[in-house]
């Protein structure tokens, strides 16, 4: 039985296990009750101040994340990169022993995964991963309450289908969360274009043991057939923009369009991360249509990092 989570970083969901993960949406579900019955401040972390590091920008964290830590009658810090001396060349070592000494969390999106990691080794507080190129875990989470809510709380009778870049880090961070429950997800992508090596191997070591699985399908068409859930997300990332006619040639084939949903079970729903870059990867009839879960899925994501800064913040 978990108990506690306090002092823990949250950098993917392989540091997390199967009791862990429902123990954090259990409390997510618990604390979205509680706010949509009228408590919109539940003080759970007064006089404790998050800090939030962003070298790319952000709608959905930037906002979740802040509006999350005062709901909990807390304090959020925004930071850009540009106004920490991270960009006059302080490196990331002091700037989380520094900071580790002015607030009781820190929550950062940047580019390389490798600084998150740096930040968390120096850090004396928790340190949460808001994003990275290779794992979005705040997301993950969201994504699977979502599901949980539309689909039940049992997740491992579900196909999951991700359609698009297989190298994801939106779907980095699905594969573990569905796998460490014991779920199924199927991957719909090109040659070229599957989950990055470090994390299948973070999946066989902490999914598969508890019955998750994966597999990667190069046909959408037949990925989706019978499918509960299908997801995607955008072809090209922040960072990527020197590969943009290659990745849009190479992915034009798993747009999801509404013959792609058709495949899917008549009560499936479609999902994504967003922001969407709509007619590339989805298109309007199926974010706006009646497979769409997108919105409650947005909306989740502060209801998803409220329960993780609750529990986590010393």
């Amino acid at each position: 039985m978990v108990t506690s989570l306090k002092g823990r970083h949250f950098l993917t969901l392989a540091e997390y296990s199967r009791e862990e993960l429902l123990f954090i949406l259990e409390t997510a579900m618990q604390l979205k009750q509680r706010y949509l019955a009228g408590e919109r401040v539940i003080p759970l972390l007064v006089g404790r101040h998050l800090a939030m590091i962003f070298e790319k920008p952000s709608t959905r964290t930037r906002i979740s994340f802040e509006t999350a830590m005062r709901e909990l009658g807390g304090n959020a810090i925004y930071l850009s990169a540009s106004e920490l001396q991270l960009a006059r060349g302080e490196t990331i070592e002091d700037t989380a022993r520094v900071l580790s000494r002015y607030v009781d969390a820190v929550m950062a999106r940047v580019y390389e995964h490798y600084k998150i990691e740096r930040l968390a080794q120096y850090s004396r507080v928790p340190v949460i991963n808001g994003l990275s190129d290779l794992h979005h875990p705040a997301q993950a989470l969201s994504d699977v309450l979502t599901i949980m809510e539309k689909k039940g709380r049992d997740i491992t009778r579900l196909k999951i289908v991700f359609v698009g870049d297989g190298g994801d880090n939106v779907l980095h961070s699905l594969m573990l969360a569905v796998g460490i429950l014991g779920g199924r997800i199927v991957i719909a992508s090109p040659k070229g274009y599957e989950p990055h090596p470090s994390v299948v191997k973070l999946f066989n070591e902490h999914a598969a043991p508890n019955g998750g699985s994966y597999e990667i399908e190069r046909d959408p068409f037949k990925a989706v057939e019978n499918a509960d859930v299908v997801y995607t997300d955008v072809w090209v990332s922040m960072g990527q923009d020197k590969e943009r006619e290659k990745r849009l040639r190479d992915l034009e084939p798993y747009r999801v369009t509404v013959e792609l949903m058709e495949r899917a079970k008549p009560d499936a729903v479609f999902m994504h991360c967003l922001p969407a870059h709509r007619g590339e990867e989805v298109v309007d009839e199926v974010i706006d249509g009646r497979w769409s879960i997108v919105w409650d899925q947005a909306e989740n994501r502060k209801h998803a990092q409220k329960a993780v800064l609750a529990l986590l913040v010393p």
